[in-house]
This record gives C-alpha cells, sequence and structure tokens, in this order.
C-alpha cells in the first residue's frame, strides 16, 4: 500500500485539507472550511478568540480525517493572517496542543513560490511567461513566472477578508488596490519586467478566481477539472460585478457558482481581478483550482 501524505493550508478565509498518495500521486481527499480566522482581526490583540475556535474546530475535524486515512506525512502551512497576529505563535501553540498539527508559519515569498508550483501542475500552458496571482483573506501575492521559475515575487496587503471588514466603500476599497498595484507596476518597472509581466499569461488561483469561473460556467455543483484553465474576458469579470454589487449578500447566494461564505467578500475579490486586470492591460485571465495546497503536498 502506498503512504499517504497531507497538506493544510489554514488561510485567512478558507482552511484546506488534501490528502493524497505520492509515486503515483493520486488525491484520496480534498476538504475546505471556511473559518474567517482573518474575521475580527486586530493589530492590537490580532486573531479574535471566535476566529481562532472556528479554525480549531476545522483542524481538529482535518486531524480525525488524516488519522483515519492513516497520513504518514504532513506539512501544514499557516499564511497571512497568523503570520501578521500579535498573537499568531500563541495560536499556532493551542493548535499543537489540540490538534497535534505543527502549524508553519510561512512568508509572503514563499507563499507565493508554493502557489506557482501548485499553478504550474495543472496548466496546459505552464512553461510560457506567467503573471500569477493569489487572492487570499489577508493578503494577495503576485509572481512572474519564466518555464516555472519566479523571476520577482511580491505578497501586497490586499486581501478580501481584511478589504471588506476594512468598513470603507467600494471607491475606497478600489482607491487602495489600485495604489498598492500601481506601486508594483513601479516596481516591475525598475527591474526591467513590466512589459514582461503584462505580455504574459495572467493566472489567478484562490477562492476569488475560481468562483468567478464557477459563476461564468454556471456551476450548481463545483467540478475543479471544469475550473483549470478555464479563461475569462475582462468584460465578463466587469459584467459579473455589475451584476453582483447592488445585489444584498443573501441575494447573491442565489446566483450559481457562488459559494456560501464568500457573499460578502466576492466584491472586494472581484475588485482586486479588475484593477489587476485594467491596470496591467490584461484582457483575459486562466484560472487555476490548483494553488499554494497543491504547491505544499507536492513537496511533503
Amino acid at each position: 500500500m502506498t503512504d499517504k501524505v497531507a497538506a493544510i493550508d489554514l488561510g485567512t478565509n478558507t482552511a484546506r485539507l488534501q490528502i493524497a498518495t505520492r509515486d503515483p500521486y493520486h488525491q484520496v481527499l480534498l476538504k475546505r472550511i471556511i473559518t474567517r480566522l482573518g474575521g475580527g482581526f486586530t493589530r492590537e490583540t490580532g486573531l479574535s478568540p471566535e476566529a481562532q475556535e472556528r479554525s480549531l474546530t476545522a483542524l481538529k475535524e482535518f486531524s480525525a480525517d488524516m488519522a483515519s486515512h492513516g497520513v504518514v506525512r504532513l506539512r501544514a502551512v499557516a499564511t497571512s493572517a497568523v503570520r501578521d497576529a500579535k498573537n499568531g505563535a500563541e495560536f499556532c501553540r493551542r493548535v499543537l496542543e489540540q490538534t497535534g498539527i505543527a502549524l508553519e508559519i510561512i512568508d509572503g515569498n514563499e507563499e507565493a513560490l508554493l502557489t506557482l508550483r501548485g499553478v504550474a501542475s495543472i496548466l496546459d500552458n505552464k512553461d510560457e511567461d506567467l503573471a500569477v496571482f493569489d487572492v487570499g483573506g489577508g493578503s494577495t501575492e503576485y509572481t512572474l513566472a519564466a518555464e516555472q521559475k519566479p523571476l520577482f515575487s511580491r505578497s501586497l496587503p490586499i486581501g478580501v477578508v481584511r478589504l471588506t471588514e476594512g468598513k470603507v466603500g467600494v471607491a475606497e476599497m478600489e482607491d487602495k488596490i489600485r495604489r498598492e498595484l500601481t506601486a508594483l507596476r513601479g516596481e516591475l518597472a525598475g527591474e526591467g519586467l513590466a512589459a514582461r509581466f503584462s505580455a504574459s499569461t495572467l493566472v489567478g488561483t484562490a477562492g476569488t478566481a475560481t468562483t468567478l469561473a464557477a459563476i461564468d460556467i454556471g456551476m450548481t455543483d463545483y467540478d475543479y477539472k471544469k475550473v483549470n484553465n478555464h479563461t475569462i474576458p475582462l468584460a465578463k469579470v466587469a459584467a459579473m460585478f455589475d451584476r453582483l454589487l447592488p445585489l444584498t449578500p443573501e441575494e447573491r447566494l442565489k446566483v450559481p457558482g457562488l459559494e456560501p461564505g464568500r457573499e460578502d467578500l466576492i466584491i472586494a475579490g472581484m475588485l482586486v481581478v479588475l484593477t489587476t486586470m485594467r491596470v496591467f492591460g490584461f484582457e483575459t485571465f486562466k484560472v487555476s483550482d490548483s494553488g499554494l495546497l497543491e504547491g505544499v503536498i507536492l513537496g511533503v
């Protein structure tokens, strides 16, 4: 029997578990739970008690899943919410004590590199120049890659949970995103990479991108195989934004493809996508269901 390995991606909005066999690779279990770990986050206290409990409950479930499948190796990573939290290390200690899971806090650059590995595993044009963006709950990572090797990577503080909980209007959110991306474009120009970035294939991964693909396809039952390599034009993203913006969060849940738990966050996520495409001049973007989690498990 082939040994089973596992990876956990504890994000600002979603906790994800994958269990697989290696040599050959075969997915045994994929589970995700929206825990909103970054909900109620403050600079003064960090992760809120309620958000910690939601995430601990999910991780206890993951621990039981791994035990029942006989997992022999695990890598569990935590991203923006935990690395930025004043009480992040304390939370990791609680996780270890209560679940047996040793959470590794990774920085934005490693997050981007692992995401690139996961994205490249499923793309049909993986060896071309890629501009990969991973819209997370606490941050968004941008990576320029050539032949699956990173040329440039940055993590920006424009995650959908933080933008949404900032209690500002759409115009203010868009302004913040545009300022961050204009600075990124300037940094790329300083490295002589701005034109190459804009000429690459833009690839979006994580919940916002996959949700837009599911809405575009009209999916009632999510199928990652249909999402991978699905291409969405800028005009369609803009039309989806115009459709969803006037709706209440409850009304958005009636839209096929919109996952419960994202009904309030999707507006901020779409603004990140739209502004990225407009600032850098992209007419389309390609979607990858594979990302950080898959990048982690491929290295376990």
